[in-house]
């Protein structure tokens, strides 16, 4: 058997590096998983599903588009969770649905941003309602409100022939962010559940489909669902790219090229030598601010707070609500971030290993955080 050429064997080696980097490196629609009970990541509604199976309710994860609920006749409380916020409007096909007696709950509606404090926490029948959005609506007159401010309302509520349609500003009151929030679980279990008809949780919005629809929608075999994506010219193109290089043949690519000195990365060579001036000057207090700031926002990150350096309670006090342990060594860390007065080199030392500490007390939380959604 004939051994393939050089050009071709380099040309194809090339081409699949080059599709193994776009796999890996494509950006993912995360946005679509948003409020889907499928997702177990802090903007997924996976604990509140859970939370709703232990209860004596019929809940049943819809896998088809909303014009298949007329079709079958399904009747009950449809909840639709959106990534994005959508603009407060129904089709004609949403309204007939309401109106012959059906309840449909839309979290993630499009309000204009008020002087609201971006979090809240509004009182309803359940307790104190966290809330994260700067977002109201001014309610009219055949409106009514569950939760809602001076500023306006979160949540909201209007009448459709038999049935009612629900607002909500926000898609994340019951996110499994806020799993430790036990009221805004049961707040939204207590819209779903105003009628004793079964629950739907829309999951077609969020790229969820069953065999039938897939089928339907030309989706059932992996070449149709090429087809239908971006991905389907690319291996066309890739395709035209390798029939090029075979026809070639034994052609070189060009002259041999004389490799190049390595270039000096001025800008480490730099760091190092300031590395070296500030251990023999014993300038830790430099460092202790420089490595103090980055970690602190990294800490921040954790927390879900902002990504400007904030006040040291502002912190402590967002570590007493998450993490739920001894504040001392935190305290500490971020004390000696700000002090101006030298430390030495075993401070310093002490110093990292406390926060490196604490990286991994965030982080053992994460991981229990996770384990207890799964449950």
């Amino acid at each position: 058997m004939k051994k393939p050429k050089r050009p071709i064997l380099i040309g194809l080696i090339f081409l699949g590096i080059i599709i193994l980097i776009t796999f890996i490196f494509a950006p993912s629609s995360n946005k679509i998983h948003t409020g889907s009970t499928y997702n177990r990541a802090p903007a997924g509604y996976g604990a509140w599903y859970a939370f709703m199976e232990q209860q004596d309710v019929k809940i049943v994860r819809w896998q088809k588009p909303f014009k298949d609920l007329e079709d079958e006749k399904i009747t009950g409380t449809l909840l639709q969770i959106n990534g994005n916020l959508q603009r407060l409007s129904l089709d004609d096909s949403q309204k007939e649905w309401v109106k012959s007696g059906n309840n449909l709950i839309i979290l993630g509606v499009f309000q204009p941003v008020t002087n609201a404090e971006f979090t809240s926490n509004l009182q309803s029948k359940t307790g104190n309602i966290k809330i994260e959005t700067r977002r109201r609506h001014k309610l009219k007159k055949n409106e009514e409100s569950s939760l809602k401010d001076m500023f306006g309302a979160v949540v909201w509520q209007e009448e459709i022939g038999k049935g009612k349609v629900i607002y909500s500003t926000t898609s994340l009151i019951a996110a499994n962010a806020y799993q430790d929030n036990i009221s805004n679980f049961q707040y939204l279990a207590d819209l779903v559940k105003q009628d004793k008809d079964t629950i739907y949780i829309d999951e077609y919005i969020h790229g969820y489909k069953d065999s039938q629809v897939r089928d339907r929608e030309g989706e059932g075999d992996l070449f149709s669902y090429l087809a239908k994506t971006p991905l389907f010219p690319a291996l066309i193109q890739v395709g035209f790219i390798l029939l090029v290089i075979i026809l070639a043949q034994n052609r070189r690519f060009g002259q041999p090229i004389d490799l190049k000195t390595r270039i000096v990365d001025s800008s480490e060579e730099y760091i190092q030598a300031l590395a070296q001036v500030l251990e023999k000057a014993d300038c830790h207090d430099f460092v202790v601010e420089m490595i103090g700031k980055e970690e602190q926002l990294k800490l921040q990150k954790s927390l879900y707070l902002s990504h400007q350096l904030l006040e040291k309670q502002t912190i402590i006090n967002a570590w007493t609500e998450q993490i739920k342990t001894n504040t001392t060594q935190l305290n500490e860390v971020l004390s000696m971030g700000h002090q101006k007065h030298p430390i030495s080199e075993r401070e310093l030392l002490n110093w990292l290993k406390k926060w490196q500490s604490i990286r991994e007390e965030v982080e053992k939380s994460r991981q229990v955080m996770v384990k207890t959604a799964a449950k």
